[in-house]
């Protein structure tokens, strides 16, 4: 790809350098932007030295990354705009309702994410070109815009990229394919330090820098969002306007101003000759992007996808014999950056007229959610979520409520108590709660880029109704603060078992050398009834002077309610010395990481471990797995992945010895592949009658559109549990899974089948191909093949998924805890 010789001198060369007193990257630098990748710090040193140096520029910091790198946005405008910032940010907000007031804005605001995947690395060197461009070039826009610039959202990730790169490039860098240089090792630099894509995280805020920057995107709130990417080396550069699906609540105005966004982009890539392509591949539905969360907040969000990604490097030969180099990256997203920049300054009145009006939420057709309350912890969790994003939520007034009911899929009357949670759709994030509590999303292309159901009552597990009028609610009351005492007196301490919080105050009683037990029975004494899954912590187990002590700070510190026993002989169940009434000891986990797993999957593991459960897990390399000694381990998690290089038959023999012995072994996803149709385990998957009597003629034009017949992009379907089962303790009689992909499985013949479709599943909410929909009816979700003292537990379904599919993460919890670890190994 080639760059006109006037084109980089309008922007880099030193004759219009020179002409400013501010030094521009390069001179900063030492370096021309794009002969090297410019590490982190010295990206922030930069932005600061502009801010330092201009009075029209404001760096803030805003957030840390769990490797403790700093996230700064830095404000360009024009001098005046910058005196006056913060009005001018109250002055926005009155157009949305958040603030009361009646001021009128009328600068336009643009705010540019550069990096949220590591390793697509050009888009950070364009930042500081743009920020450049800006305060030397392109002064006259800025006298009624405001340009918010994020030069690095995932610094954890770029870094991680940029660090092997410069390690292991040639000098020169070798343009050749097959270089070391354009083959980044696992996990590569594209998610942050979990291994979560912080592209998938803006809704779910599960990750500290996606926390961080909601929480200031929502002081602003800004017109428009752009967020800059890479796609691989063989594509043009690709921006708006977007691919259908766009979700139903897109104003007609976003979707042609996005058009009128890509026609100005044109203009600049018309002139160089540069190729380009709009309207396909990348779709507005899926809410946890960075291009439609800002859309469902009001903004214009759009992608930009240069070509490149972590196996360009400085230079690679592209399929098409040409030569793509970081410098041609860089002017292709500055060039970008500055045509949104000039067409949001031309729009800007325009811009914030639609903005006001796409906070008018009357025509929205459900105008509550109401959930029902019957897990505190959920709802404490929920009620978190909301409050990340600044969403309004009151409690039900008693009564009876009508609407759509999310558990049977239809009208319905629920009868509920003060407190319930009611969400109203008549605020001023209306819109945005239609989106994330929807039922269902209105889906008019079955080709989209990512998963097609989210609904908020589902990955959190309320039963609720979807009211088409407004339902009675107030504002609700600020919570109890639970304080337990020490009874010196007590025979034993019960806590329930229902939620998270319960695994991670369990945890938290093991690392304290608490030992607890649990009933697999439900149980009556002294006029309570407990259900199975109960934690029991029995004096006679813990026989040491600070016993009380410690698990009251304990209790209290996770606020979990412990009722005192004063006998272990039970009005009704089981008595407390029963075989039902099993000890939990420390268990010690290893999760499989590295070449072969999922660096997506085993990066929820380990977040869920590490920031939730707050358990210690130890991460084992797949290159040792072969060799490992297995015997140190209790519970043996594998994630998502393709193993067949590394569960190899001997390996394979090994876990079997292992799990015999009283092992647990997990498998997730894709791992289950490893064991099905293998005669040494139970798990078989199931071809259905279609692909077995499939003669592929599909003509080439239709070839990708039948394909999708195929798959199951992120549905939602109902299964039915045995809670009977310690896998499933906590849960009621069904759970709502998010289903990925199109593999079943059939029922185990020989073991538990936890959790599974019958035969009259179907898919609830999402995209399930015609085909692959027919082949979920009598397939298993979750299962235990006992094997020895040991047990393999098969998860088809993620339930840790992106983390933010909350109602799951309790089968983890019980899959390492109460099951098998009643034996000291």
């Amino acid at each position: 790809m080639k760059i006109k010789l006037l084109f980089i001198t309008a922007f880099l060369t030193l004759g219009s350098i020179y002409s400013q007193s501010l030094q521009s990257p390069s001179e900063f630098l030492g370096y021309e932007i794009g002969s090297r990748f410019t590490r982190n710090y010295k990206v922030v040193d930069y932005f600061k030295y502009v801010s330092t140096n201009l009075s029209n520029v404001k760096l803030e910091k805003y957030g840390e990354t769990n490797e403790h790198r700093p996230l700064y946005l830095s404000y360009i405008s024009s001098e005046e705009n910058i005196n006056n910032l913060e009005n001018i940010r109250v002055a926005n907000l009155t157009q949305t309702g958040i603030i009361s007031g009646n001021s009128k804005n009328n600068k336009a605001i643009v705010w540019l994410s550069y990096n949220v995947h590591g390793n697509e690395a050009s888009s950070t060197e364009a930042a500081m070109l743009t920020l450049y461009e800006l305060v030397t070039k392109k002064k006259t826009w800025l006298e009624n815009t405001v340009v918010i610039i994020d030069p690095s959202v995932n610094p954890d990730g770029r870094d991680r990229y940029v660090n092997w790169y410069n390690q292991v490039k040639s000098t020169p860098f070798n343009t050749n394919q097959d270089a070391k240089e354009h083959a980044e090792p696992w996990p590569s630099g594209r998610p942050n330090h979990y291994l979560f894509d912080l592209n998938r995280d803006w809704a779910w805020a599960t990750q500290v820098e996606s926390a961080q920057r909601i929480k200031i995107y929502n002081k602003w709130m800004p017109h428009v969002h752009v967020d800059f990417h890479e796609q691989y080396i063989n594509s043009p550069y690709y921006f708006a306007p977007a691919a259908e699906p766009f979700h139903e609540i897109i104003s007609d105005w976003q979707r042609e101003f996005q058009t009128e966004v890509g026609k100005n982009h044109a203009s600049y890539f018309d002139k160089e000759g540069w190729l380009y392509f709009t309207k396909e591949s990348f779709d507005l539905l899926y809410p946890s992007y960075g291009d439609t969360y800002p859309t469902y907040m009001g903004a214009i969000g759009m992608t930009y996808e240069q070509a490149g990604h972590g196996m360009a490097g400085l230079g690679i030969n592209t399929d098409e014999g040409e030569v793509l180099t970081l410098k041609d990256r860089a002017i292709h997203h500055l060039t970008t950056g500055l045509s949104t920049v000039e067409i949001s300054s031309k729009n800007a009145e325009k811009l914030n007229t639609e903005f006001r009006k796409f906070f008018k939420n009357t025509t929205l057709g459900y105008k509550s959610y109401v959930l029902k309350n019957e897990n505190e912890d959920k709802t404490n969790r929920l009620k978190a979520l909301l409050d990340t994003h600044e969403i309004k939520y009151e409690n039900a007034k008693i009564g009876i409520v009508k609407g759509y009911d999310y558990t049977t899929q239809k009208e319905a009357k629920m009868n509920v108590s003060a407190n319930d949670l009611v969400i109203h759709t008549d605020q001023p994030k209306g819109k945005m709660v239609k989106v994330l509590f929807e039922p269902k999303a209105k889906l008019v292309d079955s080709l989209t880029y990512d998963i097609t159901a989210w609904s908020l009552p589902y990955a959190h597990g309320f039963k609720a109704i979807a009211s088409k009028t407004k339902v009675n609610a107030t504002i609700g009351k600020n919570e109890n603060v639970i304080t337990n005492s020490i009874d010196k007196n007590a025979y034993a301490y019960i806590s329930k078992w229902n939620s998270l919080d319960d695994a991670t105050f369990l945890g938290a009683l093991l690392q304290a050398d608490i030992t607890p037990r649990f009933s697999e029975k439900p149980f009556s004494v002294e006029g309570k009834s407990y259900k199975r899954g109960t934690l029991i912590i029995l004096r006679n187990d813990n026989r040491n002077d600070n016993f009380d002590t410690n698990l009251i700070d304990i209790a209290n510190k996770h606020q979990r309610e412990l009722t005192n026993i004063s006998t272990g002989f039970v009005s009704s169940g089981v008595d407390f010395g029963s075989y039902s009434v099993k000890p939990i000891n420390q268990q010690k986990v290893a999760v499989l990481s590295g070449k072969g797993t999922s660096s997506l999957s085993f990066g929820e593991v380990w977040h869920f471990f590490e920031t939730q459960l707050k358990y210690p897990i130890t991460n084992i390399n797949s290159n040792n797995f072969g060799s490992l000694d297995y015997s140190k381990y209790d519970v043996i998690i594998i994630p998502d992945g393709r193993y067949n290089s590394i569960l190899t038959k001997t390996t394979l023999d090994k876990l079997k010895t292992w799990t015999r012995s009283g092992g647990t072994l997990i498998a997730i996803g894709n791992a289950l592949n490893s064991f099905a149709d293998k005669k040494e385990f139970s798990l078989k998957k199931k071809i259905s009658e279609e692909k077995i009597k499939e003669t592929n003629l599909t003509p080439y034009a239709n070839r990708e559109r039948e394909d999708v017949a195929n798959l199951i992009t992120g549905s939602i379907f109902k299964s039915t549990l045995d809670n009977t089962h310690p896998l499933a303790f906590g849960y009621g009689n069904y759970y709502f899974s998010l289903k990925l992909g199109g593999t079943t499985y059939e029922y185990l013949k020989e073991g538990n089948n936890v959790a599974y479709f019958d035969e009259n599943v179907k898919n609830v909410s999402g995209y399930a191909g015609s085909k692959a929909v027919k082949n979920v009816p009598k397939s298993v979700l979750f299962a235990e093949e006992k094997m020895g003292s040991g047990s393999i537990i098969y998860m088809v379904d993620n339930p840790l998924f992106r983390s933010f599919w909350q109602n799951g993460k309790l089968f983890v919890a019980n899959a390492v805890f109460l099951l098998n670890s009643d034996k000291l190994k």
